[in-house]
């Protein structure tokens, strides 16, 4: 056995190998590796869409809540302000009431005072009369007691 010979033929076949493989393997590995590449990369470049997608689809849900929250708020603020201006209103209406209720009371205390006023210058007329009557022990008329009593009452009044 020759090692020179061996080692030679070995070195051979290593460079037929490595040519071969330059020449008809490496294309076509070379090939795959830049197609599974632009597929990573593709998928890289979609990954970081979908990213930036997310990222502008949670902004603008962001913004909605907001914007929803503000309006609710103006909602209430209305209801707030609707409600104030009913209670107004209804204390209002109710201090007219009473206003009203006020007024018909002291004109009814006002009408009994003078129908009270009236029923007492009638009594205060009578016993007038009929204190002239006794000092006097006579009897008037009616006439002349229809002219004593409006005397009276017009002084009295």
């Amino acid at each position: 056995m020759n090692l020179n010979a061996t080692l030679f033929g070995q070195m051979i076949t290593f460079a037929i190998f490595v040519w071969f493989t330059m020449r008809v393997i490496w294309p076509i590995l070379l090939a795959k590796l830049n197609e599974r590449e632009k597929i990573i990369a593709d998928g890289m470049a979609a990954a970081e869409k979908g990213h930036k997608i997310l990222a502008d689809a949670e902004e603008s849900a962001k913004q909605k809540i907001h914007e929803t929250k503000q309006h609710c708020y103006k909602m209430l603020e209305d209801a707030d302000r609707e409600a104030n201006k009913i209670i107004a209103a209804a204390k209002e209406t109710a201090q007219r009431e009473h206003d009203q209720l006020i007024a018909a009371g002291n004109a009814q205390v006002a009408r009994a005072i003078k129908q009270a006023k009236t029923e007492l210058q009638a009594q205060l007329s009578g016993l007038v009369v009929l204190g002239a009557e006794r000092i006097l022990e006579r009897s008037i008329n009616p006439a002349d007691h229809r002219d004593i009593l409006e005397s009276l009452t017009k002084k009295l009044a």
